[in-house]
């Protein structure tokens, strides 16, 4: 059976960890490159010691043309910047990109001059690339040469709330608080994000004015059919892996729960990894380490015309919210089973 070869840049951070840990148990690919700024010379396993004695691959840092090089999927876990460069010199090769930054997950140029505080660098590249959230756009990533991955917030909000967007039930502004887990921020820490500032606090950051928020709003309105507006407050939160998303809507007093619950099942009847809970409602502990995530609802009385929805959602940032998915896209992009690696249930607690 002949594998498709992988090279990985950006791999010495967390996600690089998740991303490297399940391309080295993957049956139809070969991991033969493994880029980083640092660690550069060293066995993987210095940054990933969990990886000890599982591959003899070290760190290299190369220009773009060389770390593209013979090899089938290129994964990026760099920086927006960066990864446009990597862009720019693959496109005359025949070679799939999995971009895991902020890079092309939009739609408009001027929504990244807005959230991400720059022009973007090559706006013409914005349309070559399918969003890669499989629930959203299955289809689309299978048949695609370029696949953005979604950020971690942007996973977790969009599952709890396209159901109800495709059943043309968000016909009101979308709010929506979530918690993550300090390894979303990566492995260097900062003032806000070492271990003893965060073990014991709760912060927000970026509130109303997260980069992760246009691209909720694109892929709402995309299965709306209609713009869908999002206040979104994001909050750091005193646990390592784990997103917990709280999403608040209104809905026409005539609709019942039953008829919410159904647009929910039915708009996951064939996604493997997200789970509608029958006794209880999501929560993290029930998917760290996992790729799936879990989705749920409650909904409020009436309110004149009206009754507030409550919907939640669950995953892990490093495998639902980042790697994992990374690893769902190029399964589809490659033919493959979409599960492969990935069917594991996590640990528990």
């Amino acid at each position: 059976m002949t594998r498709s070869k992988v090279a990985v840049l950006g791999a010495s951070g967390f996600a690089g960890a998740e991303l490297l840990r399940r391309l080295l148990l993957h049956p139809n690919l070969e991991l033969v490159r493994v880029c980083a700024k640092d660690h550069v010379g060293e066995l993987v396993s210095a940054a990933h010691p969990h990886l000890e004695g599982r591959t003899e691959l070290r760190f290299q840092d190369l220009p773009a043309s060389e770390a593209t090089r013979g090899v089938d999927v290129v994964m990026m876990g760099l920086p927006a910047r960066a990864s446009v460069d990597i862009v720019e010199v693959a496109a005359g090769k025949d070679v799939r990109l999995i971009d895991m930054s902020g890079a092309f997950r939009l739609r408009r140029s001027e929504d990244y001059l807005r959230y991400y505080g720059e022009a973007h660098p090559r706006p013409e590249l914005l349309s070559q690339f399918i969003y890669g959230l499989p629930e959203l756009n299955r289809e689309q990533i299978r048949g695609a040469h370029y696949v953005a991955s979604p950020g971690c917030f942007a996973t977790a909000i969009e599952l709890a709330l396209l159901p109800f967007a495709a059943a043309g039930l968000l016909e009101s502004d979308v709010e929506a608080v979530a918690i993550t887990g300090s390894s979303g921020s990566g492995v260097t820490p900062t003032a806000t994000t070492h271990h003893p500032v965060r073990s014991n606090n709760l912060r927000t950051y970026r509130p109303l004015e997260h980069q992760h928020a246009p691209e909720i709003m694109d892929a709402l309105s995309q299965a709306a059919g209609r713009p869908v507006k999002l206040h979104f407050v994001p909050v750091s939160a005193p646990l390592v892996r784990g997103i917990f998303a709280t999403s608040f809507f209104r809905v026409p007093a005539a609709v019942s729960e039953d008829e919410l619950r159904a647009a929910q099942t039915s708009y996951f009847a064939s996604s493997r990894f997200v789970r509608v809970p029958r006794q209880r409602l999501p929560e993290v502990v029930a998917v760290a380490g996992s790729n799936h995530a879990e989705v749920g609802l409650t909904l409020g009385p009436v309110d004149g015309d009206t009754r507030i929805v409550t919907a939640f959602s669950a995953l892990d940032n490093l495998i639902k919210g980042g790697a994992g998915q990374a690893i769902q896209n190029l399964n589809l992009m490659l033919g493959l089973d979409e599960g492969l690696t990935l069917e594991d249930p996590g640990p528990y607690p």
